[in-house]
């Protein structure tokens, strides 16, 4: 393992072991899926020299929430988010396209409190393709796996609401429910292979798009939790200890009750698998669409030949398992202890299908 990518997880431990973020992302499960996803989503030639540097595209995903979380890096905060009812209205007709414009109409204060996310996903998208037509191997590195968290983030649909986490509809931590805690514990039986990368003929519209896709599902996902809430004893929808008190994660988050989770994950009819493979394709197709943007630069001799050989054996059988929607394990750190929820259905018909 590379001094950067040893760097990097002792930022991921001491993130875990730090006190409550301000606001949540995918968990580590989710960001490092989507990007190891997205590695064996690429075509050839890309494909072998990401999958050189599988492990750290892997564990970089979780690098801007380490900065932000961590590092307190106040920069950092407007990227991962868009409030576009804070925006106006009429926020996804209206707001400007290129950050550019968006500059030149929002005071950076204002930039700062209502979110980039779309413009930040513009300019990486920017700088990755420089990086590529330069051939520098540690820009394209870091770039892409930035790149993917910041797409990933624009596939959670509580990433365009100011409603964010429920806090004005009564839904408290609603974000890590369907982020963290339904993907740890239904994320093993996805199949997450979305097809191959795409290319984006019109990478601003396709950004724009994928927003309102986004905030549509945001409001579906909002309106069906608040309609299980209304239908579900208060005494069944968090999990408490044997005294009565609300059990919370190292995080402080509270921890759904075991069926009610897996109703919500019902009633969602797989919007959290739906929302991963739609992270995986979008991150593949920006990666690959800045490659081909920049002239398809020949990367093989950024690596050792000897480094290549090496790996292709277990390319290929990680690509056959990638055939059927599944990778090489991943042993991301759980935010949610699957055993505090009791054990889960078995037998014909219980529970719902993962």
């Amino acid at each position: 393992m590379n001094a950067r990518l040893r760097s990097g997880c002792l930022a991921l431990a001491l993130l875990l072991a730090g006190p409550r973020p301000a606001a949540r992302a995918w968990g580590a499960w989710a960001h490092e899926h989507i990007n190891r996803g997205a590695v064996l989503s690429l075509p050839e030639p890309l494909r072998t020299f990401f999958y050189n540097h599988a492990d750290f595209m892997t564990e970089e995903s979780v690098m801007p929430d380490v900065r932000k979380n961590l590092l307190n890096d106040k920069a950092e905060f407007p990227r991962h988010s868009i409030f576009l009812e804070s925006y106006g209205p009429d926020a996804l007709r209206s707001l400007p396209r290129t950050w550019t414009e968006a500059q030149q109409r929002f005071s950076p204060e204002t930039l700062a409190k209502n979110g980039t996310l779309p413009w930040t996903i513009e300019d990486l998208t920017d700088k990755l393709t420089e990086a590529f037509r330069r051939r520098d191997k540690g820009m394209i590195l870091f770039l892409a796996a930035s790149l993917g968290h910041y797409i990933g983030d624009a596939q959670v649909p509580l990433h365009t609401t100011s409603n964010n986490n429920g806090q004005f509809t009564g839904q408290m931590d609603i974000h890590p429910l369907f982020e963290g805690q339904l993907v740890e514990m239904f994320g093993p039986g996805y199949d997450l292979n979305a097809g191959p990368a795409p290319y984006f003929a019109d990478l601003t519209g396709t950004t724009w798009r994928m927003i309102a896709a986004t905030h549509a599902a945001a409001l579906t996902l909002l309106q069906t939790d608040l309609e299980l809430r209304h239908a579900t004893p208060e005494a069944e929808i968090y999990l408490r200890d044997a005294a009565g008190r609300l059990v919370r994660n190292r995080f402080l988050l509270l921890y759904f009750t075991r069926s009610y989770a897996e109703r919500l994950h019902q009633r969602l009819g797989g919007m959290e698998e739906r929302c991963l493979r739609s992270a995986i394709l979008a991150t593949a197709g920006y990666w690959n669409t800045a490659w081909v943007n920049a002239g398809r630069p020949d990367l093989s001799r950024l690596d050792p030949a000897a480094t290549t050989e090496r790996n292709r054996p277990s390319l290929v059988e990680e690509g056959r398992l990638w055939a059927h929607g599944r990778m090489f394990a991943l042993e991301p750190p759980a935010e949610f202890d699957q055993a505090l929820l009791g054990p889960a259905p078995t037998g014909p018909g219980a529970g719902p299908r993962p």
